[in-house]
C-alpha cells in the first residue's frame, strides 16, 4: 500500500507553517507519492504537473524531489531554456549532466550500442552531435542509463516542457511510453496554454501512459496561510482584511501572493494600504505580453484600462482590428494566462489578477497611456449615444486618464445622479480628487454639493475633512457666490447631527446663515431652514420640537418655489418625525407625500427613509416588525447607512419588549460596533441606550448601570435621551425589583428632563407613567383622557399600560364589568409582550382585588410564575405577598417544582399536591396513595379537595380523566377565571 504524504503545512492542529513550506497542495503531493512508491516497487510511471505561470508548478516539483530524496531514491532535473537558440534534448542531457556529476552514471561501454549516444549528449551541449541522433535512440540511451542506476528508484524531473522543440517531446513520449516496467518516475512540468506539450499529456493520459495534476490557484484560508508562512508569523496573527486584499489581487496564484507579501511590514498589518506591482510580477507580466507582439501588446494595455470584465467591442473599435484578429489575439492572450474567461458560458474575459492589469499600465508612458484611453473614451461614446447605465463612469474614468479632469468631473457627477446611494459616493469622491486649482468654481461646486449629500446618506464621514478644506476655497472675487456656500455649510451642519456633533452642527448653521444674508434665494433658504430644523432637535431647549417644526415647514415652502423635491422630502420627513407621537395620522400624511415625492422624482434615498417611517407607524400598531426589518435591509443594501443603523436601535427595543434579549443583544453588539466606526453619533446613542433598557427588561441593574455609564459620553449630543435613559431603563428596572418609590422618582426625573428637552420617541408618558399615575392616586380619569388625544397611546407597548389605566379607573367608579373587559383587551394586547404583561398583572392586582374586577388572584400565580422563572425573586415574591393578603393559597418554592406543568402551577398546585394528583390519575384510593406518600389519609384527602377546586372539576373521576393531559401539560389548560 502506497503510503500516503504526510508533510505537514496546513496550519491546523497547531502547527505554524514556516516559510517555504508547500500550502495547499497536500491533494497533489499525495497522487505524486503514491507514484513515487510505485515507482520505486518496479511499477514504473510518469505525472504531468500542468498549471499557469506562477501557480507553483515548479515549487511542486522540488517538493516531489526533496520527497523521493528523503526515500532514498535518485533524483535529477532538467529543464528547457526559452532563452537563446533551442538545443534539442536539453532537458534529458542537464539530467544526464547531473547524474554524470554525481559519479551515477554508468560509462559509455556498459550501454553497448548506446554508448555513443551517451557520450555525444554528455559532450555536445551545442546539440550538434546530439541532435543527429533520433528521439527513439536518445530516449532508449536515457532508459537504459536509469535501468542501470535505479535499482533504488529513480526520479527524473523535466520542467518547462510548453517551450520544448519536436524532437525533445518525441523522445520524451517514446519514454512514456517504455518506462512501465522500470524502478523510474517522470515527473513532467508544463504550462497549460495550449502546445505540443499539453497535446503530449492528453494523448498519453487517454492510453494509460500518464496521469496529470492540474495545479489551481490557492483558495482564501490557503492564502491566509500562505501569507502567514511569508511574513513569519502565527495564522491568527494576520488580519482579514490582509488576507483579502492579497487573495483579491493575486487571485490566488501563489507567486503573485508570495511577491506581494514582501512589500508588507508586520506593522498595522491590517492597515497596510496596496501596494504598488512587484517588480517580480511586473517583470512577468511584461514576458508575457512582450511575446503577443504589437498588436497584442496594443490590446493589452488598451485593455488595462479597463477594471473587471472587459469590453471586447470598445476594444475593437479602440484598436481598429476586425473580428478575426480580435479572435487571434484573445486566443493568445487566454494561452498567456493574463487574461482569463468570466462569466457565465465563458462570454466575458477579464486580467487574471489585477495586479496584471496594473503593470501593463506602468508600464505605458504618460503620453501613450493618454492616448490609450482618449481613444477609448472616443470608442465607448461612439458605440454607446448617451452613455447609459456604467458607460457614463467608465467614461469618466477614462477622460480622466486622458487627462481631461473637466469632462471626467462631469461625468462622474452625471453618473453618481444616476447612481444608487451606495454606488454616488466612490464617483463622486473621485470627481472630488480630480478638482484642481484651474477647475471651474460652479464645476468645483457642484461636485461638493453632490458629494456632501452623498457623504449624509452613506456615512463617509471620512470625506468631510477634505469638503470643508475644498469649501474654504471657494471664495473670493472669482469663487462661488456666498448663497451657494451657505447651502454647503447647511449641509455640513447636517451630516454634524448624523455624527453626533451639535456643537460643529451649530457653527455650520451659523456661517449658513451669515453667509445667506437678508435678500436670500429660495434654494438656498430651504438648505439652511432644513439644517435648523436638524440642529434644533440637537438644541436643549423646551421648545425645540415646535422651533424645529416650524423651520421644517418653512423649508418645505421654499424648496418647492425653487423646485427642490429632494430638500422638500427631508423636510416632510423630519415634520413627520415630529408629529409622530402626538399626531399619527398628520405624521402618516407627511411621510407619504414625501415617498410620493421621491418615487416620482428618482430619489431612492429618501424613498426608502419615507417607507421605513411608514412602516414603523405600521409597527407601532400591530406589534409586527417584519415590515420595518424589510425596510431596513433595504436601506442597508442601498447604503443609507445613517438610517439603516439607527432603525437597528428601534428593532433592538421591539426585540427587547417582546422578551428576545439575546437576539437584541447580537443586533446591538454588531450594529453598535459599525455605527462607532462609521461615527454615526446619533444612532450609537440610540443603540447604547437600547443596551442599557435590555438590562434593565432583565433586571440586571449593574448592567444596566454599566451600560447608562458608557452611554453617558454621548448624552450631551442627544437631547430627549437622558429622559428616555430613565423611562424606558431605570424605572422598569425598579419596577422589576419591586422598589415602586424609587421607580416613582425616576419616571418623574425622566418627566422633567422632558420638560427641559422634549423627547421625539415616548419614553412611557402614555403608557406605564400614565398606570403608576393611576395607581397611586395622582391621575384620573381628566388626565387618562388628555393621554389618550395623543397618538403614542394608541402603540402597542402602551396600550396595555393605557387600558389597565382605563380598568382600574372604570372599577373605582363601580362599573366592574367594563374594568374587566377593559382589562382583558389590555391583556390580550400585551400578549407579544412578556415581561410588560407580568408586570402589568402585578401591578393591578391589588386594586383589582380591592374593587372588586377582574381575576386578581389567577393573575398573580401567572406573574409569580412567570418572575420566578426568570430569577427575579423581588417581584415574584411580592406576588406571593399579594397572594397571602388575598387569603388565596401560596405554592411553595421547594425543590421539584419544576416537574409541575405550568399550566397547574399557575393554578397554585404545590408539589406535593402533583405527587398526589399522580396517584390520583392511577384512581388509586386514598389509603393507598397515604401508604405510597407516607402521609396520613386525612391529609390525601385536604389535598384531593384542594385539586379538585384548583382545577374546576366536580369529583375524582373527572380528574382521573382528564389527567393524561394535565399532568404532562400536553391537555387543554386550566381555565384561568378572568
Amino acid at each position: 500500500m502506497p503510503k500516503p504524504y504526510d508533510r505537514t503545512a496546513t496550519g491546523r492542529d497547531g502547527h505554524h507553517p514556516r516559510r517555504g513550506e508547500l500550502i495547499g497542495r497536500e491533494a497533489e503531493m499525495a497522487r505524486i507519492a503514491a507514484a513515487l512508491d510505485a515507482g520505486r516497487s518496479g511499477r514504473g510511471g510518469a505525472v504531468f504537473v500542468i498549471g499557469e505561470p506562477g501557480v507553483g508548478k515548479t515549487r511542486l516539483a522540488a517538493e516531489a524531489v526533496a520527497e523521493a530524496a528523503g526515500a532514498g531514491m535518485i533524483t535529477a532535473r532538467g529543464r528547457v531554456s526559452g532563452v537563446g537558440p533551442s538545443v534539442p534534448y536539453r532537458p534529458l542531457m542537464e539530467v544526464l549532466l547531473l547524474l554524470a556529476r554525481d559519479g551515477l552514471l554508468p560509462e559509455p561501454g556498459e550501454l553497448g550500442r548506446y554508448g555513443p549516444v551517451l557520450g555525444h549528449l554528455l559532450t555536445d551541449t551545442g546539440g550538434t552531435g546530439a541532435g543527429a541522433a533520433s528521439p527513439i535512440m536518445v530516449a532508449e540511451t536515457v532508459l537504459r542509463a536509469v535501468t542501470l542506476i535505479g535499482r533504488r528508484g529513480c526520479l527524473l524531473v523535466l520542467d518547462d516542457l510548453h517551450e520544448a522543440d519536436a524532437a525533445t517531446l518525441a523522445a520524451v513520449e517514446y519514454l512514456l511510453d517504455n518506462i512501465a516496467h522500470q524502478r523510474a518516475v517522470l515527473l513532467l512540468v508544463a504550462g497549460r496554454e495550449p502546445c505540443a506539450a499539453t497535446e503530449l499529456a492528453a494523448r498519453a493520459g487517454q492510453r494509460g501512459a500518464a496521469s496529470t495534476v492540474d495545479l489551481r490557484p490557492l483558495g482564501g484560508p490557503d492564502v491566509h496561510l500562505l501569507v502567514a508562512a511569508e511574513l513569519g508569523i502565527a495564522p491568527a496573527e494576520v488580519g482579514g482584511r490582509l488576507v483579502q486584499r492579497a487573495l483579491n489581487s493575486s487571485a490566488g496564484i501563489p507567486f503573485v501572493v508570495k511577491e506581494l507579501v514582501r512589500d508588507f511590514t508586520l506593522h498595522a498589518l491590517d492597515d497596510i494600504p496596496m501596494p504598488s506591482v512587484p517588480s517580480a510580477v511586473a517583470d512577468s507580466v511584461r514576458r508575457r505580453a512582450e511575446r503577443l507582439g504589437p498588436l497584442g501588446q496594443e490590446f493589452l494595455g488598451m485593455a488595462a484600462l479597463f477594471a473587471g470584465r472587459l469590453p471586447l467591442p470598445v476594444l475593437q473599435h479602440a484598436i481598429g482590428c476586425d473580428h478575426r484578429e480580435l479572435s487571434a489575439i484573445l486566443r493568445a492572450c487566454l494561452a498567456s494566462s493574463l487574461i482569463v474567461a468570466d462569466g457565465p458560458g465563458a462570454q466575458g474575459y477579464a486580467f487574471r489578477y489585477p495586479l496584471a492589469a496594473q503593470a501593463l499600465l506602468d508600464d505605458l508612458g504618460p503620453g501613450e497611456r493618454a492616448g490609450y484611453a482618449r481613444r477609448a473614451a472616443r470608442a465607448v461614446a461612439e458605440l454607446h449615444p448617451g452613455l447609459p447605465g456604467v458607460w457614463c463612469a467608465r467614461a469618466a474614468e477614462l477622460h480622466g486618464q486622458a487627462g481631461d479632469s473637466g469632462q471626467a468631473i462631469r461625468l462622474y457627477c452625471e453618473a453618481a445622479e444616476r447612481a444608487t446611494t451606495d454606488a454616488a459616493a466612490p464617483l463622486l469622491i473621485r470627481a472630488h480628487e480630480l478638482i484642481e486649482p484651474g477647475t471651474v468654481p460652479e464645476l468645483r461646486a457642484t461636485v461638493v454639493e453632490q458629494l456632501l449629500d452623498a457623504v449624509a446618506h452613506s456615512a463617509r464621514f471620512d470625506q468631510v475633512p477634505a469638503l470643508v478644506a475644498t469649501l474654504e476655497n471657494l471664495d473670493g472675487e472669482h469663487g462661488v457666490p456666498a448663497q451657494r456656500r451657505a447651502g454647503m455649510h447647511a449641509r455640513l451642519a447636517g451630516i454634524a447631527t448624523l455624527m453626533g456633533r451639535p456643537a460643529q452642527a451649530l457653527r455650520h448653521h451659523d456661517i449658513a446663515r451669515w453667509l445667506l444674508g437678508s435678500r436670500p434665494e429660495p434654494a438656498q433658504a430651504a438648505l439652511v431652514d432644513l439644517a435648523a430644523a436638524q440642529t434644533e432637535l440637537n438644541r436643549f431647549a423646551p421648545d425645540r420640537l415646535s422651533t424645529a417644526a416650524g423651520f421644517a415647514r418653512r423649508a418645505v415652502a421654499a424648496a418647492e418655489r425653487a423646485d427642490l423635491p429632494a430638500v422638500v422630502c427631508e423636510a416632510l420627513l423630519v415634520l413627520g418625525q415630529l408629529a409622530c407621537e402626538q399626531d399619527e395620522s398628520a405624521a402618516t400624511t407627511y411621510f407619504m407625500r414625501a415617498c410620493a415625492i421621491a418615487h416620482a422624482r428618482a430619489l431612492p434615498a429618501l424613498r426608502v427613509s419615507a417607507e421605513a417611517h411608514l412602516a414603523r407607524i405600521a409597527m407601532r400598531h400591530d406589534g409586527r416588525a417584519a415590515a420595518f426589518e424589510q425596510a431596513r435591509q433595504d436601506a442597508l443594501r442601498m447604503g443609507v447607512l445613517p438610517l439603516a443603523h439607527e432603525s437597528g436601535a428601534i428593532l433592538a427595543l421591539d426585540e427587547i419588549r417582546r422578551g428576545e434579549f439575546e437576539a437584541a443583544r447580537d443586533r446591538i453588539h454588531e450594529t453598535a460596533a459599525e455605527a462607532a466606526r462609521l461615527g454615526l453619533g446619533r444612532a450609537l446613542s440610540l443603540l447604547r441606550l437600547a443596551d442599557a433598557v435590555r438590562y434593565a427588561h432583565q433586571g440586571r441593574r449593574a448592567e444596566m448601570q454599566d451600560a447608562l455609564e458608557r452611554l453617558a459620553p454621548l448624552l450631551d449630543a442627544a437631547p430627549g435621551v437622558r429622559s428616555m435613559a430613565y423611562g424606558l431603563a431605570r424605572g422598569f428596572c425598579s419596577l422589576l425589583e419591586d422598589q415602586h418609590e424609587d421607580a416613582e422618582r425616576e419616571f418623574a426625573q425622566a418627566l422633567a428632563y422632558d420638560a427641559e428637552n422634549p423627547a421625539a420617541v415616548d419614553f412611557g408618558r402614555h403608557g406605564i407613567v400614565l398606570l403608576l399615575g393611576v395607581l397611586s392616586g395622582r391621575m384620573g380619569r381628566r388626565h387618562y383622557a388628555d393621554a389618550m388625544r395623543a397618538s403614542a397611546a394608541a402603540a402597542r407597548w402602551n396600550r396595555p399600560f393605557a387600558g389597565l389605566a382605563d380598568a382600574v379607573l372604570l372599577g373605582r367608579e363601580g362599573r366592574f364589568a367594563e374594568a374587566t373587559a377593559a382589562a382583558s383587551a389590555a391583556l390580550e394586547a400585551a400578549e407579544i409582550y412578556p415581561v410588560a404583561r407580568h408586570l402589568c398583572l402585578r401591578l393591578v392586582a391589588r386594586s383589582a382585588y380591592e374593587d372588586g374586577w377582574g381575576a386578581p388572584v389567577d393573575w398573580l400565580r401567572e406573574a409569580e410564575e412567570y418572575f420566578h422563572g426568570r430569577g427575579l425573586q423581588a417581584v415574584a415574591g411580592a406576588c406571593r405577598a399579594l397572594l397571602r393578603r388575598m387569603g388565596a393559597p401560596v405554592r411553595q418554592r421547594r425543590t421539584g417544582t419544576e416537574q409541575v406543568p405550568p399550566d397547574l402551577r399557575r393554578c397554585g398546585i404545590t408539589v406535593r399536591e402533583f405527587e398526589v394528583a399522580r396517584l390520583l390519575a392511577e384512581r388509586m384510593g386514598n389509603k393507598d396513595i397515604a401508604v405510597r406518600l407516607h402521609i396520613s389519609p386525612r391529609t390525601v384527602e385536604k389535598h384531593v379537595a384542594s385539586l379538585l377546586q384548583k382545577t374546576g372539576h366536580p369529583n375524582r373521576a373527572a380528574f382521573a380523566g382528564a389527567a393524561p393531559g394535565l399532568l404532562t401539560g400536553s391537555g387543554p389548560a386550566v381555565p384561568v377565571r378572568v
